[in-house]
């Protein structure tokens, strides 16, 4: 017994900080009748617990995935969830945005305020017509057309207090509480910090790459991120990536090598957005990974595995 109480201190103290606060918050969630420990949906854990506490393997494994993520939402500024229809392309659920759009939108989304999609700077400051067409850096006529086509399509609302994104596309928040129509779609994680960074490197002539990233948004696995054509299988085993050739086709390209060229092209922090691997040296059955610093939508299981990729 002396021996199994060691052994549990030794593996309290070795764990992460983030690990054990979360640790520590399940435990502040349980109650105890006649002797017995139970969480707050009524399951009996006493078997988890000695006057010590344990956690099994498989739970701190959920723990560091958990740990993991927050510190990669952290690193990369924070996230909007971006909500789209899967296997849908966003030419289809969009018809009057270019790709130029695409990439000021996807930029856009990214200053939607907390719940209600009104617009801020990162200082709560409200961002108004004006100070948008700062932001994105573009010419009045450009910025003109623009803002005419998110006003048309309800993407963007005008307010007496400011200008709304609509919460159906981004939103920052619990998403428990996001609105029906979004829960109704898929989503990821779009990362802040990186889709700022990305369009300030981008904005003018290679703003069309910049808008692949959102255009890929309805085909990249919920876990893996790899282009497929079922993005919401879970199972490893199951997911069927989709090859550079099937993707070009979807995106419009004639060449596959056009759109390999476009996607190479996208750098973050001297990495690829985009990272390609091949079967039988076949460069036209190539598949293509998403970097997890622009787009991730796991639970953080595979996060650490993708990150390698990039490396």
């Amino acid at each position: 017994m002396a021996v199994d109480r060691l052994e549990e201190q030794r593996f309290w103290m070795n764990l992460h900080p983030n690990v054990k606060r979360r640790v520590l918050e399940m435990k502040n969630n349980l109650r105890i009748v006649d002797g017995r420990i139970y969480t707050e949906n009524g399951s009996d854990v006493t078997h988890m617990f000695d006057v010590v506490l344990k956690t099994t393997e498989s739970q701190i494994r959920g723990l560091k995935a958990v740990s993991n993520l927050a510190d990669h939402e952290r690193d990369h500024g924070g996230f909007v969830f971006a909500f789209f229809r899967v296997c849908q392309t966003m030419e289809e659920q969009f018809p009057t945005l270019s790709q130029s759009d695409l990439a000021r939108l996807m930029f856009i989304g990214t200053f939607a305020g907390w719940e209600d999609g009104k617009l801020k700077h990162d200082n709560g400051v409200p961002i108004t017509k004006k100070a948008l067409a700062e932001l994105l850096d573009v010419s009045r006529s450009a910025f003109n057309d623009f803002y005419g086509k998110l006003i048309a399509e309800q993407i963007l609302t005008e307010r007496e207090d400011g200008l709304y994104i609509s919460t159906g596309l981004f939103y920052r928040g619990e998403l428990s509480n996001a609105s029906e129509l979004a829960k109704s779609v898929q989503y990821t994680r779009l990362f802040r910090k990186t889709v700022r960074e990305l369009y300030q490197k981008y904005n003018g002539r290679s703003i069309k790459q910049l808008a692949l990233i959102y255009a890929v948004l309805p085909f990249v696995n919920f876990n893996y991120n790899v282009i497929c054509f079922n993005p919401q299988e879970h199972n490893a085993d199951l997911v069927r990536p989709m090859t550079l050739e099937n993707l070009a086709a979807l995106l419009g390209y004639k060449k596959t090598e056009k759109l390999a060229e476009a996607l190479r092209r996208l750098k973050y922090n001297g990495k690829p957005v985009f990272g390609f691997f091949e079967m039988d040296g076949d460069r036209r059955k190539k598949k293509v990974v998403v970097n997890p610093a622009v787009i991730y939508a796991g639970d953080g299981k595979t996060l650490e595995a993708i990150k390698i990729l990039f490396k």
